[in-house]
């Protein structure tokens, strides 16, 4: 079976393949100091909670942005698992994707990775919107090509400096959007401007994308916060919370 591994700079997805079918998938924190073997463990514990051992893992593919990361999950393939990991951005690698941004070597493998899978799947011009730590918009062409895009910040980005630099507003729970707009209290008032100011800020960021498109895109979301945003910004068509582990498994179908 092959295991993915996606690495964000706030969470780690992973994923584990039967051929074509995801069997199951796990998220928890990317913690930047964490060893080959501490990390080993984990995945042992995630997977015994489906029945599956570290013994089924044949192969194993890694996309990150987080450097020491992604050298310990090198370790834990090459020492747990007893295969050598695919990385994602090691100078062998083949992504099939076109970059044509100015410096393509700056591109987030994460980005990449769901250029590939957002256009395997669907065909067309894309906009991939991405909600992790940071919100990206990944713009590909009607022929696959990764055009660029733009980055701003993730809603937990926004929630902790409004938090810290304020002395009197609580810390705020934003898994549930409020009741309504017009909040009649502290607390509703802050998830009212972080989840209706965030599905703003998608329709107006993608409208103004579009304008730069031969044809219009579709706009499709991914990560984390995308299903609790996605209702909020009606340009959305789809959510495809499993994108960039499908992304890695099609890439590592490529290099095989």
């Amino acid at each position: 079976m092959l295991l993915t591994i996606d690495i964000g700079n706030s969470q780690t997805v992973l994923g584990l393949h039967r051929h074509q079918e995801l069997l199951c998938h796990y998220r928890i924190t990317s913690d930047r100091h964490a060893t080959t073997d501490e990390l080993a463990l984990v995945l042992q514990a995630l997977l015994g909670l489906d029945n599956h051992s570290l013994s089924a893992i044949t192969a194993m593919v890694v996309g990150s942005v987080v450097p020491t990361l992604k050298e310990a999950w090198r370790g834990v393939g090459q020492s747990r698992l007893s295969c050598t990991p695919l990385i994602i951005g090691d100078a062998h690698v083949d992504t099939g994707v076109t970059i044509l941004t100015d410096n393509p070597g700056e591109v987030g493998a994460d980005r990449i990775i769901n250029a590939l899978a957002g256009f395997h799947r669907y065909q067309q011009a894309l906009i991939i919107v991405d909600f992790g730590t940071a919100v990206t918009f990944d713009c590909v062409s009607e022929r696959g090509e990764y055009l660029g895009g733009a980055i701003a910040p993730g809603l937990g980005i926004a929630l902790e400096a409004l938090i810290a630099k304020t002395a009197k507003l609580p810390k705020v729970d934003i898994s549930t959007p409020p009741g309504s707009a017009i909040a009649t209290n502290t607390s509703e008032a802050i998830k009212s401007g972080i989840l209706f100011g965030y599905g703003g800020l998608v329709e107006g960021i993608t409208a103004r994308l579009c304008q730069e498109f031969p044809t219009p895109p579709l706009i499709i979301a991914t990560g984390g916060m995308a299903a609790l945003v996605a209702p909020l910004a009606p340009s959305i068509k789809h959510v495809d919370p499993e994108l960039t582990l499908e992304g890695l498994r099609l890439i590592y179908e490529r290099n095989r």
